[in-house]
């Protein structure tokens, strides 16, 4: 939930920019009215979101035939607890600065931090610390009043959050209407195990990473979205790598390749609401050489190869005329990531949620939700030796409100 940009929150501030994408996505919570204003005025708006919650879980280690179980319980749920208030500056009708800490329990952190110029209806430019335009879930549906469930599905921040530039926007196509979202950033550094972090405001290299989303709405009342989403770029080396070319006389350093399909859909089937979202994506590094952990004189490689995915459906009885009821809402996700075999961090992970919740108001939740995880590890013998799976049940009650 951490460091995710919310469009349903952008949605709600629409009124207040004045300007937006005249691309309207699929949403199945309203906005409120802003109230009017004249063109000349600036304006000063805090937002943001608060998690909260309590976690039980259970967890069973096995590793060559012996099985270890470890029980906790958290009174704030730490892997999820956040309070993230975004501060918007608004300058007349055309510029918008927007700056969001996070606060998870143990550190403060920055989400994003940008500014923003409306340029006309449809078209957006966008600079600062971004959110990449990377599948849907990441930028769109990870805050906490939005999820359905009570965690993210893993794999899905793949993207992260860079320095850069952006353009954004939508426009009608006929009866049905499209938006793209389009980044220019510093890109990713590769680390000694084959795993990529971002390499922030300092870039190492001159290369730079390009990413953008295209999806198109082709339905008139916009209940289905279909996006795909690309990213390619130089990744950079750090001081003292320990990993190399495959090819002694190959002088191309690593590259990054990623790519994305999401889906979202929201109706209205009388007496329920039907919402349905998944996404798929898969990133990709070149085979390099890396140093075995174990013994420093030899060297191993993988096909550095990470995919993830999830399927997601919930219905609510909005047409229900009792009104506890009607504000309920059964979620279930399935979601699975595979990380490339032969590496240190190699695994197959799948994990089934299932969540009832409860809206205390469109944009207040209470959610009730247990999560069941299988992990298998496939990290190769020689590297670090056999590896074994874990299980975990988790019981979650989880309190989530934007603000």
């Amino acid at each position: 939930m951490k460091q995710r940009f919310s469009i349903a929150l952008v949605t709600l501030l629409g009124a207040f920019l004045f300007y937006g994408t005249r691309c309207a996505l699929a949403q199945e919570v309203a906005t409120p009215p802003a109230p009017a204003q004249t063109s000349s005025e600036s304006q000063f708006m805090v937002a943001g979101l608060l998690t909260f919650g309590f976690v039980n879980q259970n967890t069973t280690n096995t590793l060559g035939g012996v099985k270890s179980t470890d029980k906790t319980n958290s009174l704030g749920d730490a892997d999820r607890f956040e309070f993230s208030p975004m501060l918007l500056w608004r300058h007349g009708d055309h510029l918008l600065l927007e700056f969001e800490p996070s606060f998870d329990g143990n550190s403060i952190g920055v989400n994003w931090a940008d500014v923003s110029y409306f340029v006309a209806p449809g078209l957006i430019v966008r600079g600062g610390y971004l959110v990449l335009p990377f599948g849907s879930y990441n930028k769109r549906l990870a805050a906490g009043w939005i999820n359905k469930l009570t965690s993210d599905p893993m794999g899905m921040d793949v993207g992260g959050t860079d320095f850069g530039i952006e353009i954004q926007g939508g426009l009608p196509l006929g009866n049905m209407k499209w938006s793209y979202d389009l980044s220019l950033t510093n890109g990713f550094l590769l680390n000694n195990d084959g795993t990529i972090s971002g390499v922030g405001i300092s870039a190492l290299n001159n290369g730079k990473t390009v990413c953008g989303r295209l999806s198109l709405l082709p339905f008139s009342n916009s209940s289905l979205e279909i996006g795909v989403s690309g990213l390619y770029g130089a990744v950079a080396t750090p001081q003292g790598a320990t990993f190399s070319n495959t090819t002694a006389t190959d002088t191309k350093g690593p590259m990054a390749t990623m790519y994305a399909v999401d889906l979202n859909y929201v109706k209205t089937l009388s007496p329920i609401q039907l919402n349905v979202k998944a996404q798929y994506n898969v990133s990709m590094i070149n085979n390099l050489n890396y140093l075995n952990p174990v013994d420093s004189t030899q060297t191993y490689t993988f096909t550095n190869t990470t995919s993830a995915a999830f399927g997601q459906i919930s219905v609510r009885p909005v047409s229900s005329k009792n009104k506890v009821i009607k504000n309920l809402e059964l979620a279930f996700r399935y979601s699975n990531y595979t990380a490339p075999k032969n590496s240190t961090w190699g695994q197959n992970y799948s994990e089934e949620d299932v969540a009832l919740d409860y809206w205390l108001s469109w944009r207040t939740v209470l959610k009730a939700g247990y999560e069941h995880i299988q992990s298998d590890g496939t990290s190769s013998v020689p590297i670090t030796g056999p590896q074994g799976s874990t299980t975990v049940s988790r019981l979650i009650i989880q309190f989530s409100t934007e603000f």
